[in-house]
């Protein structure tokens, strides 16, 4: 090896570790509770779906550092396979998943079992790393004077009148709305002069686990958009070869449409603009009454900012039963100090805050 390749490879080795240092030291997780067994367990753990970009690996090696009595089964086939491939199936005993769970994964699953699935956050989603469950942002061109929106106002924007949304799989008539909610024009959301009779022009993503998102969180569950909504998909396998491919992605469509579109509005995330100046992020707000948040990685990782997004365990339990024990250790080390120091120091997702951990925890035993 050359003088100049060690080097170049020692520098970079210490430009990573500096990199982790500074994340490490970005987050302080003292007000979480440290992992103290309860028990001590024993037995084969099966995790199906996704490893969390290599988190999964640290909970499991963290752990069986103190309970050295459980092994894992691992099979990552993807989120997709996560409930019906793994939890359905019997093949699994938590599913690992970096998305919310879609209707005919909920529908399967009570099909199969008689209850509902039951769900623990576990990390909360990236805030500028692509791929890894990155929150939603919403922008507009640079010389639009809004600066802020309210998710009421979202919903108006991108969605259409509604006779109600899902939750799981059960139809709530109470999420439906009118057709007076709609917004269609800029003039609408207080914008005056050149704007206030300009059409909005609304751009986003094809169904995806992230429009799964945008619909549950914005639409309170229901899947009608307005009629204008272009929808695009990220580059790659998911984009057609033939000239359908050249339009059809995300990258497409923030470079050379909503960079161009005075009167467009778009959601994607904080990566797939960076280093775009023709377009510029808004604050928002979950109620009328605020606050109005800007989307940060502070923001995001304290939850404070409406579209930041969790990944997830999965699980069979059914309702009243306790969890097996070796799954509930497993589970409230991830919920502890040392499980979401692991989520820093992997550097790919945000480690929950301590309400965060405290309200998950409670979601391990069943209710009294």
């Amino acid at each position: 090896m050359s003088r100049h390749t060690q080097k170049f490879l020692t520098g970079a080795l210490l430009a990573t570790l500096a990199l982790k240092l500074a994340a490490a030291a970005e987050w302080d997780l003292s007000g979480l509770p440290a992992y103290v067994p309860d028990q001590k367990v024993a037995g084969v753990i099966r995790n199906y779906g996704i490893d969390y970009a290599g988190t999964l690996q640290k909970w499991e090696d963290g752990f069986r550092a103190r309970q050295p009595g459980v092994s894992f089964d691992d099979k990552f086939p993807g989120s997709d396979a996560a409930i019906i491939g793994g939890l359905v199936s019997g093949v699994a005993d938590l599913a690992t998943n970096g998305r919310e769970p879609m209707l005919i994964e909920c529908l399967a699953f009570t099909e199969a079992f008689g209850h509902d699935l039951t769900e623990i956050t576990v990390a909360t989603g990236a805030a500028d790393i692509k791929g890894r469950t990155w929150s939603l942002v919403i922008y507009v061109h640079r010389d639009n004077p809004l600066t802020q929106l309210t998710l009421k106002q979202l919903d108006g924007i991108f969605g259409a009148e509604r006779t109600g949304g899902y939750t799981g799989f059960k139809w709530i008539p109470q999420a439906g709305r009118g057709p007076e909610d709609n917004i269609r024009t800029w003039g609408q959301l207080g914008l005056g002069g050149e704007w206030t009779h300009q059409p909005i022009h609304t751009y986003g993503y094809a169904f995806t686990g992230m429009a799964n998102f945008f619909q549950l969180k914005v639409f309170h569950g229901g899947d009608k958009w307005a009629p204008n909504y272009r929808e695009y998909v990220e580059a790659g396998k998911m984009v057609s070869d033939g000239p359908v491919g050249a339009t059809g992605s995300i990258q497409h469509m923030l470079t050379e449409e909503l960079a161009h579109d005075k009167y467009g509005i778009a959601w994607t995330g904080l990566p797939h603009a960076a280093g775009l100046l023709e377009v510029k992020p808004l604050a928002l707000a979950a109620s009328d009454a605020g606050p109005f948040v800007e989307p940060t990685r502070r923001t995001i990782q304290q939850r404070t900012y409406p579209l930041a997004r969790s990944v997830f365990i999965q699980l069979n339990r059914a309702p009243g039963q306790p969890l097996d024990p070796k799954l509930r250790e497993f589970l409230r080390y991830i919920l502890s100090r040392e499980g979401q120091q692991a989520v820093v120091n992997n550097g790919n997702y945000l480690p929950l805050t301590a309400a965060a951990v405290s309200e998950q925890r409670t979601r391990l035993d069943p209710a009294p």
